[in-house]
């Protein structure tokens, strides 16, 4: 439906658009020469327009770059800035932490250690907690357990699921059915496929043709693909998964890190899911780094009876700066003081709204598009039905659509996540901010279908 030539006119007048808005962002760019890819993280070159826009300052759902320009922000960090930019009650918090009580890192415990860890206990049901930096490195540690105590060596993972930079989870499904290394791997270690085995989301056969080997250790899943648009478990998908893995002797491990969006506690709690090992990274803490995973009772006495392995030095399951007393202050006031059921409940009436919306347009104008909602996020896909694995996802992207869409949002002041369609709704978001995206969507809208 959408005229290519047409497309490729709009996106260049946005690119003009764009470079005329923002010569400090520009100027920026070019400058710096010391950075790899110019950007502190490479990550950071997925810009339509160019070049980044350059970040000056924060509050709530709203961000100013150094150009001056004010945008609703519905990025929000990919999750990490979730209870909103520099929330008072977080700011406070991480302030005493520095200026008042001092020791940013001591590799000493603090008491609001124990309060996050029974917080996410009773969000999530695991019984016992430790914490990472990230939850890349949370889910790498949670692979070294199940595999010591398995005996087992490879995990089982969906294709185009998100575990950070997780190396064994690297793999997709090939054109044979069998996992392959993702497209772009970089530098993998060994061939992905001698550590991990691969089945597509919401196909039980698959999961259980990969189990059937004997070598998992565990499934390691999002219980709803988050990366590669909003993928969502197709009924009874979860509860056969969680079957299997007892049927064949292999642990799971939930990652929450992006579905948190769920709820207060997560599709773990809304689903009444039963994991070995839960991991959860990026919003818990308010935006300051750190990552955490949680075992069950059962499980957790199955490590520690282990006296042969070394928790406590070199075994590879901590690091220095791991739960130190600044991140764990401002997980306490996260969970505590922002992150709390009201404000589920009104953030994901939000995101609902959104969805309404923006079906209310894929209608209209007869868009073969659709969109999911998973509590306070929603993502549209260039696809009409949804897709329900993650590679049918993959294959609906149209990186020239989405590129054009983009920027035209972020030159009228509205900022979705770069590597892909989702909005999600922090506690300052206002149905006001939701009806402005909706606003500038239509306009894209016609623009792309004018005749």
């Amino acid at each position: 439906m959408i005229d290519r030539k047409r497309l490729t006119s709009l996106f260049e007048a946005e690119q003009k658009m764009f470079l005329e808005r923002n010569p400090k962002s520009k100027a920026a760019y070019e400058a710096a020469d010391n950075l790899f890819g110019r950007v502190p993280m490479t990550w950071m070159n997925k810009k339509a327009g160019g070049f980044p826009i350059y970040f000056d300052h924060a509050s709530g759902n709203r961000i100013w770059d150094i150009d001056g320009h004010e945008y609703i922000d519905f990025a929000l960090g990919d999750t990490g800035a979730m209870a909103g930019h520099s929330h008072p009650a977080v700011v406070s918090a991480i302030k005493n932490r520095v200026d008042t009580l001092g020791g940013m890192t001591t590799m000493l415990p603090t008491e609001d250690a124990q309060w996050v860890a029974k917080n996410l206990t009773e969000r999530f049901g695991m019984a016992k907690w430790s914490f990472a930096l990230t939850a890349t490195d949370a889910n790498r540690w949670a692979i070294r357990l199940v595999r010591a105590i398995t005996g087992k060596s490879k995990i089982l993972f969906n294709a185009y699921c998100y575990h950070g930079s997780v190396d064994e989870a690297l793999i997709v499904v090939g054109p044979d059915g069998e996992g392959m290394s993702r497209p772009g791997n970089v530098g993998s270690p060994v061939d992905v496929t001698q550590t991990s085995r691969v089945a597509e989301f919401n196909d039980l056969e698959g999961i259980e043709r990969q189990l059937k080997n004997g070598d998992v250790a565990a499934v390691l899943m999002e219980p709803a693909l988050t990366n590669i648009g909003i993928v969502l478990p197709e009924p009874g998908y979860l509860e056969g998964v969680r079957a299997l893995t007892k049927k064949y002797d292999a642990l799971l491990i939930i990652d929450e890190t992006h579905t948190f969006s769920a709820g207060w506690g997560g599709m773990t709690m809304r689903d009444a899911l039963e994991p070995d090992i839960l991991v959860i990274g990026k919003a818990i803490a308010g935006g300051i780094p750190t990552g955490t995973y949680g075992l069950s009772e059962e499980f957790a006495a199955r490590v520690l009876e282990r006296t042969d392995l070394d928790l406590v030095d070199m075994g590879g399951v901590g690091g220095t700066l791991a739960g130190n007393p600044l991140s764990v202050a401002a997980m306490r006031a996260t969970l505590e003081n922002v992150l709390t059921k009201d404000a589920f409940e009104k953030m994901i009436d939000l995101a609902t709204y959104f969805t309404n919306g923006v079906n209310v347009l894929f209608d209209k104008y007869d868009l073969p598009w659709s969109i999911n909602q998973l509590g306070t996020r929603a993502e549209y896909r260039f696809a009409k039905p949804y897709p329900i694995t993650g590679t049918a996802a993959f294959e609906s992207a149209d990186a020239e659509l989405e590129d054009f869409l983009h920027l035209y949002l972020a030159n009228r002041g509205v900022l979705l996540t770069p590597f892909h369609n989702m909005a999600l709704m922090c506690p300052t978001t206002t149905k006001a901010d939701v009806d402005r995206h909706n606003e500038v969507f239509e306009e894209a809208i016609r623009e792309l279908v004018s005749a």
